[in-house]
């Protein structure tokens, strides 16, 4: 059984056992009828920053550094966010414009603690800077060894490459334990696997298959469903989720949430015939969220590097 079987099968057991989530497949054939899967697009198409136009090889390097510091945990009371030419970023492209502009002067992002911390300065601490700048320092440890590109450049498949990841960069480890059964994600690797192959595809023009990839497990795609009624919480959770409560790491509504998510991608996907793959209808429900004027519910928050 290759890795994604793993991360299918373990999941399928956490939807068999749930408690506190629960899928609303009527609300979901809805919502299907409503979305407009022509609009389908590689999230990082849409990046205001241009950069897709970065030299091909620099490209791959690029991700590995925005994956080791920039695609997780941004929430907090306040949510970090910086301010550029009078214009507030939070989030993802926030911390992409700082990682972009830093990456097109200096590649190899050798910095101390102390210069990290000023780099991500925003209007507070950024959340897990301590440990974000452990993930950076793996990723430059590798560096110092390995040439990214020349090492994954001939991987055009998801299972192969993930694989790979998963075995050179501990930071990508994602399992929980749930009712004594492993439960595995590994979010960002399927996350860097895909953007990885997109831009082999889209850019270099190579064949590539990421039809395994089951989707990201994070706090912002659930969101997203749960707004369109997609996915449902019980009292407990929803009131935990809507009063801003920590969800800790590894708990049985977190990782309900999480494998849920992924069950509704897997449905989705195999209502369309397979004709849409699993990560783009990711995705699109990513960029769904987008538009905070539909986000009328809170996201899940959980102290965590995995999403």
């Amino acid at each position: 059984m290759n890795i994604l079987d793993q991360i299918s099968s373990s999941i399928s057991f956490v939807k068999d056992n749930a408690k506190y989530v629960k899928i609303n497949y009527e609300e979901i054939d809805k919502q299907i009828t409503n979305i407009d899967f022509s609009k389908i697009s590689f999230w990082l198409s849409n990046n205001p920053y241009g950069i897709l136009d970065l030299p091909y090889q620099d490209l791959f390097t690029f991700l590995l550094i925005f994956h080791a510091i920039g695609d997780y945990c941004f929430w907090g009371n306040p949510k970090w966010e910086i301010t550029i030419n009078n214009k507030t970023l939070d989030g993802s492209y926030a911390i992409m414009y700082l990682i972009i502009n830093k990456f097109k002067e200096d590649k190899n992002f050798k910095m101390t603690y102390e210069e990290f911390k000023k780099f991500l300065q925003g209007n507070v601490e950024i959340p897990l800077l301590k440990e974000r700048y452990e993930c950076l320092q793996e990723v430059y440890n590798y560096r110092a060894k390995h040439n990214f590109y020349e090492e994954i450049k001939d991987m055009n498949d998801d299972i192969s490459l993930l694989n790979y990841l998963i075995t050179n960069f501990s930071f990508l480890k994602d399992t929980s334990m749930y009712q004594n059964h492993e439960i595995l994600f590994y979010k960002r690797a399927q996350l860097i696997t895909s953007d990885i192959l997109h831009i082999k595809k889209i850019c270099g023009h190579e064949q590539v298959d990421y039809s395994h990839l089951l989707g990201c497990a994070d706090y912002k795609i659930p969101q997203v469903m749960r707004c369109y009624g997609m996915l449902e919480f019980n009292s407990e959770l929803a009131n935990l989720v809507d009063n801003k409560k920590l969800i800790p790491k590894d708990s049985e509504m977190e990782v309900e949430i999480r494998a849920l998510t992924l069950e509704v991608i897997d449905y989705i996907y195999h209502k369309l015939d397979g004709k849409v793959s699993r990560m783009d209808i990711n995705d699109l429900i990513w960029l769904m969220g987008q538009d905070k004027s539909k986000m009328t519910k809170y996201y899940h928050r959980t102290l965590t590097i995995c999403y």
